[in-house]
């Protein structure tokens, strides 16, 4: 129909099969960030949220995440990561996370990336929405992607 992978013949979605692709090693890596008051970032980087360490919940949040892809995308394959780490960058006025996945299978890991980098900086949110309602979350992103038959991709 369009050539779109997700589509069969009469359009219909469907689970890419993977079976006949040969197993590489693959690793994405998606960032995003959130923007937030002065105040509220000076309370995260300081440690001194309420709620706890913003910084160390986000970072297992993004983790458990990637796990959990399969689970919340509906056409992902569910895949034996390798490796998943969550980097936050605290500023002045937010945080960027970075998020990486790594896996040795047969289909890319751009959206457990995706996954990861989304859902830290959800946690992000909902551990600092008492000192500010107004964060923006924003440019989520894939940065680059190695691996599999398509190649190396970089933004």
């Amino acid at each position: 129909m369009s050539g779109l992978t997700h589509l069969d013949e009469t359009g219909a979605a469907r689970m890419v099969d993977i079976g006949g692709k040969a197993v590489t090693i693959r690793e994405a890596v998606a960032a995003g960030r959130i923007t937030m008051s002065p105040q509220a970032a000076a309370a995260i980087r300081e440690g001194a949220v309420k709620k706890g360490d913003v910084l160390a919940t986000a970072r297992i949040a993004g983790i458990m995440a990637a796990k959990k892809t399969a689970e919340l995308i509906p056409l992902c394959h569910p895949l034996p990561l390798t490796r998943v780490a969550i980097d936050l960058a605290p500023d002045e006025t937010g945080v960027t996370v970075t998020a990486t996945a790594a896996t040795e299978g047969k289909t890319g890991v751009e959206m457990e990336a995706l996954t990861a980098a989304s859902v830290a900086l959800l946690t992000l949110y909902d551990m600092a929405k008492a000192l500010d309602k107004a964060m923006v979350i924003g440019e989520i992103r894939l940065l680059t992607k190695t691996g599999g038959k398509s190649g190396d991709w970089a933004r």
